[in-house]
């Protein structure tokens, strides 16, 4: 199978907005049969160039030996012709469907003929025949498409005799291998640095893993449901991921049996060091740590407060500490926010001011 976008794009109509914006066209196609596929994506990103590989297979119903693609920035790390590195997803993909990716090389069209001369196809035969009408969904685009592909490949081809779907299933259905029993799940990969409260930071979302990996650096896969983390190639934890991007999400096996501190860290010794800057200062770390569930997971808050001394002055720092306690603002980015603006120079309690006498301005006799 060999795969490549269009040149040209179509323009979806946002029914809400009524924006109009472009939509990029995946064209797959086999190489003995031209049996060819097409399908509109809202980018060229990994997701949907994953998506378009995908489709293409559950099209053609069975998974080729080979997929010859473009060398997409979004899927091929390294586009050398002999060693290619492809993106962890796009790696897993093919080792999913169990086929060989070869990406083909830059400005080199002649490596990848076949879906070249396909995209032609699907651009003055698809494509054009669309182009006057309007759609106000992708959705409402790929069954336009789907509709002129099926009478495309059941066209005969004047050169063969024979339509594309004809010479698909005398020549190439027995040549594919089975689908799958489901099919790919997109997934990303990212590394992650385990913090000190045995936690990653995951799409702003903080995940545990074993308090053991405390400094390590883990491999993190996520899919639409479930975000799995790695270390040498073992997977240590697993969690149903958050549709919300904040908080935290803990499992008790993974703390440090009767909260064992780690790295000579104890929130005794962040509020003593936080007390060698000021009062209001370790006041607000003892706050930070015990309004968490677990006071380790207050750690990296406390530190970040520390980290602040060098920069702005144990005073300013202490003076920004006693404004957030005031106003309850009981985080570091609070207390950034507090240092950037100056207000910790301003007074907690200015005094009042006297009314200006004004004819308008009734005096405390008239409510006697």
């Amino acid at each position: 199978m060999q795969t490549d976008y269009a040149g040209q794009t179509v323009s979806v109509i946002d029914p809400a907005t009524g924006a109009i914006y472009p939509t990029q066209i995946f064209v797959a196609v086999l190489g003995a049969s031209n049996l060819t596929f097409a399908f509109a994506s809202s980018s060229q990103k990994l997701p949907d160039w994953i998506e378009g590989q995908v489709r293409a297979l559950a099209f053609f119903g069975g998974v080729t030996r080979a997929i010859v693609c473009d060398n997409l920035k979004a899927g091929v790390v390294k586009a050398l012709w002999f060693e290619p590195t492809l993106n962890a997803t796009f790696a897993a993909m093919a080792e999913h469907y169990d086929t060989t990716i070869l990406p083909t090389r830059s400005r080199k069209p002649r490596d990848k003929a076949k879906v070249e001369g396909a995209v032609l196809i699907v651009e003055r035969w698809i494509l054009a025949r669309l182009r006057n009408r309007s759609f106000f969904s992708i959705a409402e685009l790929n069954a336009a498409i789907a509709e002129l592909l099926e009478e495309l490949n059941n066209r005969p081809m004047r050169h063969v005799g024979q339509s594309r779907r004809e010479l698909f299933e005398e020549i190439e259905r027995a040549a594919l291998k089975p689908l799958p029993a489901a099919p790919f799940e997109y997934a990303e990969w990212k590394s992650a640095k385990v913090h000190p409260d045995y936690h990653v930071e995951v799409d702003k979302t903080f995940y545990s893993v074993p308090h053991r990996l405390i400094g390590r650096t883990v491999e993190v896969r996520l899919t639409h449901r479930v975000v799995e983390i790695f270390h040498d190639h073992q997977r240590v934890a697993c969690h149903v991921r958050r549709s919300q991007r904040s908080g935290q999400v803990t499992v008790n096996e993974h703390m440090p049996k009767a909260h064992q501190r780690y790295a000579n860290t104890t929130p005794a010794s962040l509020i003593s060091r936080a007390a060698g800057i000021g009062p209001n200062a370790a006041i607000l770390v003892e706050r930070m740590m015990r309004d968490r569930p677990h006071p380790e997971q207050g750690y990296r808050s406390a530190m970040g407060i520390l980290s602040l001394a060098p920069r702005y002055g144990p005073e300013r720092l202490d003076a920004a500490c006693e404004r957030a306690l005031l106003i309850n603002a009981i985080a570091y980015t609070s207390v950034t926010a507090i240092l950037k603006a100056g207000l910790d120079r301003a007074s907690s309690a200015e005094p009042a001011k006297p009314t200006p006498q004004h004819a308008n301005i009734r005096g405390s006799t008239y409510y006697q």
